[in-house]
């Protein structure tokens, strides 16, 4: 079963039309509605999609941070990185949706995932 990307969004910005004011300091949360290609049911999976320089700035300031569901990225390009991370969840394939679903959960933050 292969799983289809149907909604891309972000509560902070435009994900079409975002240009930070400086694309070597800049990090956004993304929200990707997957589900199984063909079939109905969707569920979302959350990307903080980040520069290395917005990332040491967050460290400095906050302490350490996990990498989990983090998309690095050097210079900041959101539209570059949503078609990455939007090929990614759907290149991943399993014999039933729920094995996918476990696997793209390695990507971004499942809402089931916890």
């Amino acid at each position: 079963m292969k799983a289809a990307v149907r909604l891309v969004y972000s509560a902070d910005v435009d994900v079409e039309t975002y240009v930070p004011d400086d694309p070597n300091d800049d990090g956004v949360w993304v929200r990707f509605i997957v589900g199984p290609a063909g079939e109905p049911g969707e569920e979302s999976f959350d990307v903080l999609v980040c520069t290395p320089l917005w990332l040491r700035r967050v460290v400095r300031g906050e302490g350490p941070q996990i990498g989990r569901h983090h998309l690095i990225v050097d210079p900041f390009d959101l539209r570059l990185a949503v078609g990455f991370l939007c090929r990614q969840f759907e290149e991943l394939s399993a014999p039933t949706y729920d094995d996918p679903a476990e696997k793209l959960a390695r990507l971004g933050l499942w809402e089931f995932e916890d």
